[in-house]
C-alpha cells in the first residue's frame, strides 16, 4: 500500500512541491505545540501538590545539557511565581499559557489543512485533464473493444474515488506520521525502557490491520468494474430507449439491471463493512495497548525499578496517548488508500494504453494534394478475418470515386483508412507517391471533410457546430457556408439564429437539417478531400434532395471518396468501384458498368425492383 501511495505522489504532487513543503511544516510546528503544551502539566502537577520539593537555582546555557538546562530553568520559573504570586497565580498563568500555546497549535493545524487542499483540488484537476486528453487522443480501434460506459465510470467515479480516498487522505498520511515520530521521540527523552516496550508492541497491532487493507482493495477492484458495467448497462438503455420500448423489452432490461444492481449492492456492502472495521478495531487495538503499557509502567514505578517518576510516567501516557489518535487515523486512511488504489488500477488502464498511430520522427510536409491518392495492395483486419484484403485504388486529385456494395464488404473502413483512423497492416496509401503514415497526423487530416451517416453534433449554438475544428471564421462566411449547405433558413428560422442551441447530439432538429448542419461545417472547413460515408441514406425524398444538392456544391472541385447505398447519388462519379468480401470486382463510370451486366449492374436491377 505505501508503494502504491507514493508511487501516485511521485506522478502527480511535484507540481505542488511548495505547497507540500508548508503543510510539512506547520505540521511539525502543530507537533512540537502539543507537546509542549502538554509538558506544562507537570511542574504544576509536582509543586501544587508537594510531589516535588527541590529548590531550582537559574542554569545559564552551556552549563549542562540542554534536557537539563531547559527543564531545570522552566521549574526555576515556576518556582519563581508560585513564590512571589501564590500557587493560584502560578496556575492561573500556566493555564492561560496552555491556552495561548493550543492557539498557536490548532492555528498550525488549520494551516497545514490550508495548505494541502490545493495539492488535493489540483492533483484531481491534472488527473481528470489528463484522462479526458487521453481518451481524445487514443486511436477509434480502442474504443471498439471498451464499453463506453466504463470508460465514463472510470473518469468519474473511479476519479471521484480516488479524490474521496487518496487525496482526502494526503493531509492525514502527512501529519500523523509527524506526530507519531515527535511523539516517540519525546517517549524515548521521557522513559527508553517504556518505549522500548511500545516499539514492540505497536507493529503487532499494525500487522493485524494491514492484513484487512489488503483485502479490502482487492473487493474494491471488483467493486469498481461492477460500476462500470453497471454505468454502461444505464448508457446502453437510454441510447436504446426507443427499441426498448417498441418492442415491449422494459421488464426484460429491468430484470438485467436488477440483477447487475444487485450485485453491485453486494459487492459495496462487503468494502462498506471492511471499511467501518477499522475504527473499532483500531480503537479495541489501541485501548488494549493503552492497558497493557499503563500495567507495565505501572508496575515498574511502584516496584522501585524506574527511573521515572509518577508525574512524567501521567505526561508520558499523555504522549502515548497522543499517538493512538493518529495511529487510528493512519490506519482508517490506509484502508481509504487502499480503495482509492483500487480506482487508480482501473484508470492507469486508460492512461496507460498504447496509441499506435503516432507522428513519425522525421514528417514530411503535406499542404495540398496535387496528382493522386492511390491505396496499394492495402489490406486490413479487426480479429482473424482480413476486412480489406488486397485492394489498389487510384483517385485523381479533383475526381470522385464512389464505393458501393453490400453492407459489411469493408467500404467504411476503406474510407477509415485515409485519414488513419486505422493504420493499414499491409500494403500502403499515398498521396502524391509519399506514405501517408510519413505525414503527421494533424496535416493529413487538416486535408480531408468528414460528412457521414449520423451527422455527428454537438449540445451547443449552430454557430458553433459549423465553426467546430475552425480556429477563425468570421460571421460572413458561417453564413455562406449555411447558404451553400441549403440551412440558412431554416437557422434564421429558430429562435436565436445562429444561436440557438440544437441539443444534445442535434435532438431539436430533423435528420435532413442535422445533416445540412454537418455539411455546412465541412463547406466552412473547406477541406481538398472529402469523405461523404452514406450521407443521404437515412433521409427522406426532400430531404434527400436538399442535401444531395448541398453536397454537389461541397464536391465542386475537390478530390473525393463517397460511400453510398443509393445508387443514384453516385451515378455522376467519375469512378464507381463496387466492394465485395474486402475486395474491388468491378470498377468503371456508371454506363461502362451498366454495359458489364455484372455485380453493379445487379445492385442497381434491385434498387430499382
Amino acid at each position: 500500500m505505501i508503494k502504491g501511495f507514493f508511487a501516485i505522489l511521485r506522478r502527480w504532487v511535484p507540481p505542488y512541491k511548495k505547497y507540500l513543503a508548508l503543510n510539512v511544516l506547520f505540521n511539525v510546528l502543530a507537533a512540537f505545540l502539543t507537546l509542549f503544551s502538554f509538558a506544562l502539566i507537570i511542574p504544576i502537577l509536582e509543586m501544587l501538590f508537594g510531589l516535588n520539593t527541590a529548590t531550582y537555582e537559574y542554569m545559564p546555557l552551556g552549563s549542562g545539557s540542554i534536557k537539563e538546562v531547559v527543564v531545570n530553568d522552566f521549574y526555576y520559573y515556576v518556582q519563581c511565581i508560585i513564590a512571589r504570586y501564590g500557587q493560584s497565580m502560578a496556575l492561573a498563568a500556566i493555564a492561560i499559557a496552555l491556552v495561548v500555546m493550543t492557539g498557536f497549535k490548532t492555528g498550525s493545524a488549520y494551516m497545514s489543512a490550508f495548505f494541502m487542499i490545493p495539492i488535493r483540488t489540483g492533483v484531481v484537476r491534472d488527473l481528470r485533464r489528463q484522462i479526458y486528453a487521453k481518451i481524445v487522443s487514443l486511436p477509434i480501434g480502442f474504443f471498439s473493444s471498451e464499453r463506453k460506459g466504463d470508460i465514463m465510470a472510470r473518469m468519474s467515479g473511479d476519479v471521484t474515488e480516488v479524490e474521496n480516498s487518496i487525496m482526502s487522505s494526503l493531509d492525514l498520511m502527512f501529519k500523523n506520521p509527524i506526530m507519531i515520530v515527535v511523539c516517540l521521540v519525546m517517549m524515548i527523552i521521557v522513559s527508553w525502557q517504556l518505549t522500548v516496550f511500545v516499539l514492540i508492541l505497536l507493529p503487532i497491532a499494525g500487522l493485524v490491520m494491514g492484513g484487512v487493507g489488503k483485502r479490502l482493495k482487492r473487493t474494491s477492484l471488483h467493486m469498481q468494474n461492477q460500476w462500470g458495467v453497471l454505468l454502461s448497462n444505464i448508457e446502453e438503455t437510454i441510447g436504446g430507449l426507443r427499441i426498448v420500448k417498441a418492442f415491449n423489452a422494459e421488464k426484460k432490461v429491468q430484470r438485467r439491471f436488477g440483477a447487475e444492481n444487485d450485485k453491485f449492492r453486494t459487492m459495496s456492502t462487503r468494502v462498506a463493512r471492511r471499511y467501518e472495521l477499522a475504527h473499532p478495531m483500531s480503537e479495541f487495538l489501541g485501548t488494549a495497548t493503552i492497558a497493557i503499557v499503563l500495567w507495565f509502567g505501572g508496575t515498574l514505578i511502584l516496584g522501585g525499578h524506574s527511573s521515572i517518576t509518577a508525574p512524567s510516567f501521567i505526561y508520558y501516557m499523555v504522549i502515548f496517548y497522543s499517538i493512538i489518535n493518529p495511529a487510528k487515523d493512519l490506519s482508517k486512511a490506509s484502508y481509504a488508500i487502499q480503495r482509492g488504489l483500487a480506482s487508480m488500477q482501473r484508470i492507469d488502464k486508460i492512461l496507460g494504453a498504447e496509441n499506435n498511430i503516432t507522428d513519425p520522427e522525421n514528417p514530411v510536409e503535406l499542404k495540398a494534394i496535387k496528382n493522386e491518392i492511390r491505396y496499394d495492395n492495402v489490406r486490413f483486419r479487426y480479429g482473424d478475418k482480413w476486412v480489406i484484403d488486397g485492394i489498389s485504388l487510384s483517385i485523381k486529385q479533383g475526381s470522385t470515386v464512389a464505393l458501393v456494395g453490400q453492407s459489411g464488404s469493408g467500404k467504411t473502413t476503406l474510407a477509415d483508412l485515409l485519414p488513419r483512423f486505422y493504420d493499414v497492416q499491409e500494403g500502403s496509401i499515398s498521396i502524391d507517391g509519399v506514405d501517408i503514415r510519413n505525414f503527421r497526423i494533424a496535416d493529413l487530416r487538416a486535408l480531408m471533410g468528414n460528412v457521414n451517416q449520423e451527422a455527428i453534433l454537438f449540445n451547443d449554438s449552430f454557430r458553433n457546430n459549423i465553426t467546430f475544428g475552425v480556429e477563425e471564421a468570421t460571421d460572413e462566411q458561417v453564413e455562406a457556408a449555411a447558404r451553400i449547405a441549403n440551412a440558412y433558413d431554416f437557422i434564421m428560422e429558430s429562435a436565436h439564429g445562429f444561436d440557438t442551441t440544437i441539443g444534445d447530439r442535434g435532438c431539436n432538429l430533423s435528420g435532413g437539417q442535422r445533416q445540412r448542419i454537418s455539411i455546412a461545417r465541412a463547406i466552412l472547413k473547406n477541406p481538398p478531400i472529402l469523405i461523404l460515408d452514406e450521407a443521404t441514406s437515412a433521409l427522406d425524398t426532400e430531404s434527400e434532395h436538399l442535401v444531395q444538392e448541398a453536397l454537389d456544391k461541397l464536391m465542386h472541385g475537390r478530390t473525393t471518396l463517397v460511400i453510398a447505398h443509393r445508387l443514384s447519388t453516385i451515378k455522376n462519379a467519375d469512378v464507381i468501384c463496387v466492394v465485395q468480401d474486402g475486395k474491388i470486382v468491378e470498377q468503371g463510370s456508371h454506363d461502362e458498368l451498366m454495359q458489364r451486366s455484372g455485380a453493379y449492374k445487379h445492385l442497381v436491377d434491385m434498387q430499382a425492383f
